[in-house]
């Protein structure tokens, strides 16, 4: 299994989830990048891959290329 990264809430300091799925994405800068407001940690090994979906099959980034492509963000 390779490191996932995941965003945590700065208040509640749970991982973020969609459709009770914690979103997951193997960059950590990346996911800084497209985000404010939430921390990036490595997702806990115990999270099974079942209970992840990736960042980029969230319907709000449905229009964004990965890998990145910084200039698309101008």
């Amino acid at each position: 299994m390779s490191v996932r990264f995941a965003l945590q809430g700065a208040v509640s300091r749970e991982l973020l989830t969609y459709g009770g799925r914690v979103l997951v994405h193997d960059n950590a800068a990346e996911l800084e990048f497209l985000t404010t407001g939430a921390r990036v940690v490595t997702v806990p090994r115990d999270v099974p891959d079942e209970q992840t979906l990736p960042i980029s099959a969230h319907p709000c980034f449905a229009g964004v290329r990965f890998p990145l492509q910084r200039k698309d963000f101008r």
